[in-house]
């Protein structure tokens, strides 16, 4: 069964084109929430992931890219069955949340 550390290590292989950081270390995951999936198909105990992330900016013009990189490297782990992405604003994205690792790969 997968955790939230593995999630967070799949979607580390996501980035934002215009930072050139994963999405994890910009600090754009809010919440991961992993439950039983009863409607997968094979029937074997696959997960629900549904994912709240946000975005640098309401206006970010990568936006549906971004989103469907998520989903798609989500959808590509065998274990889940299901992606829920929910984009939220608040609270607002700022620099503050950017990692340690990822401030030390942008320089900052």
């Amino acid at each position: 069964m997968l955790d939230e550390s593995d999630i967070l290590a799949a979607l580390r292989d996501c980035y934002d084109p215009e930072v050139k950081l994963n999405l994890v270390d910009l600090g754009l995951i809010y919440r991961i929430v992993i439950e039983p999936d009863p409607d997968s198909t094979p029937a074997w105990p696959r997960q629900r992931v549904k994912v709240a992330m946000t975005l640098t900016t309401p206006a970010c013009p990568a936006s549906g890219l971004i989103v469907e990189q998520v989903r798609n490297r989500l959808a590509s782990l065998q274990e889940i069955g299901s992606v829920d992405i929910e984009l939220v604003w608040e609270p607002p994205w700022t620099a503050h949340r950017i990692s340690e690792e990822g401030r030390r790969q942008l320089g900052i």
